[in-house]
């Protein structure tokens, strides 16, 4: 990795930890536990904005989101956080193949919802519960893959680094 992704990804790495300490027990947070479904505001959106750097800052921001829902929920919200690392290696290797954002937070959605919704059906309360989580993740991405687009014009100078003449 260059040191402009490494720095750039410890930020979002930063935020991806940051989020889930910060927003616990608050509006912001929706936690059921029953069924193991949470949804945090804004959550996603450090994963989705590593995918603009590379493949491997994606991958860090993921694992960053994965310690702390472990830390602040439990296992299995972890275990549902992991698949951010997975969904964002898979948007970062298409936007580097020339896919414009857009394109790879929707061919994300699915690995997402069906990641987390397997995440909950083997390892919490089962198929149902599992499902729930799926559609919840479908929503939750939707919501959060608007605000990272609106975010994207304003934060992507600072993400990609464009080649300058010597």
């Amino acid at each position: 990795m260059k040191t402009r992704e490494v720095a750039v990804g410890g930020l979002l790495t930063a935020l991806a930890l940051l989020i889930p300490f910060a927003f616990r027990g608050t509006p912001l947070q929706l936690f059921i536990p029953t069924l193991q479904y949470s949804a945090t505001f804004a959550s996603h959106v450090p994963s989705m904005l590593a995918m603009l750097v590379s493949p491997a800052v994606a991958a860090m921001v993921g694992l960053g989101a994965t310690v702390g829902f472990t830390i602040t929920l439990n296992p299995v919200i972890g275990a549902r956080a992991f698949t951010h690392a997975i969904w964002g290696v898979v948007g970062a290797l298409m936007i580097r193949r020339g896919a414009r954002f857009w394109m790879a937070l929707a061919v994300a959605l699915p690995i997402h919802a069906v990641g987390e919704g397997v995440a909950v059906w083997a390892l919490g309360p089962g198929l149902q519960a599992g499902a729930f989580v799926a559609a919840g993740t479908v929503v939750h991405h939707i919501i959060d893959s608007t605000i990272s687009l609106a975010l994207f014009r304003l934060v992507l100078p600072v993400l990609v680094q464009k080649e300058r003449p010597a």
